[in-house]
């Protein structure tokens, strides 16, 4: 996807999208490509149906399936910017543990393993890429962007010993 233009130098204002990018013509460019792309590494991380649904937002069954035949025929569709903006995220995800491992074998076993870190919950971070959120790939890919800048530390004593919040001890008033 392209880049956003910004706006941030001194006197010129706050920064700025470029609202062409969300143009239905750029969109109907980008849709089969995305889409292609998406299935070649959602077979790659042996994603299920049900979870290639969760991570595009959850478009019905038929509906996915038309994408998806249509991208393998290279025909012309236009995905809608959240549907485009999450397979983003997953592009980012993808490059990230091509950066951060050797083989793309350990990248997806890293995805399915359970990570201590906190974010994950001991939980594997693909549970996270397909909850169904724009939020949880974001959260992965965040996660991943700080660990190839450097800034990923192991758990520390804080973390070890963090013990998550029960429903009781949120309390609003």
């Amino acid at each position: 996807m392209q880049h956003a233009r910004r706006t941030d130098r001194e006197g010129e204002g706050p920064q700025r999208l470029e609202m062409e990018r969300f143009a239905p013509a750029n969109r109907r460019r980008l849709s089969a490509p995305a889409l292609r792309t998406f299935l070649a590494i959602a077979d790659l991380w042996g994603l299920s149906e049900e979870q290639r649904l969760l991570v595009l937002g959850y478009p019905s069954r038929s509906t996915y399936h038309s994408w998806a035949k249509q991208a393998r025929e290279h025909g012309a569709f236009t995905l809608d910017v959240d549907t485009l903006t999450r397979i983003s995220a997953l592009f980012g995800i993808h490059q990230a543990l091509g950066v951060l491992f050797a083989d793309e074998r350990a990248g997806v076993a890293w995805l399915r393993t359970p990570h201590q870190a906190p974010v994950f919950g001991g939980h594997p971070p693909l549970d996270i890429v397909a909850n169904g959120t724009q939020d949880g790939l974001m959260t992965v890919r965040r996660f991943l962007d700080g660990a190839r800048g450097g800034v990923y530390m192991q758990p520390n004593k804080l973390d070890e010993d963090f013990t998550a919040y029960e429903d009781a001890d949120i309390v609003f008033r």
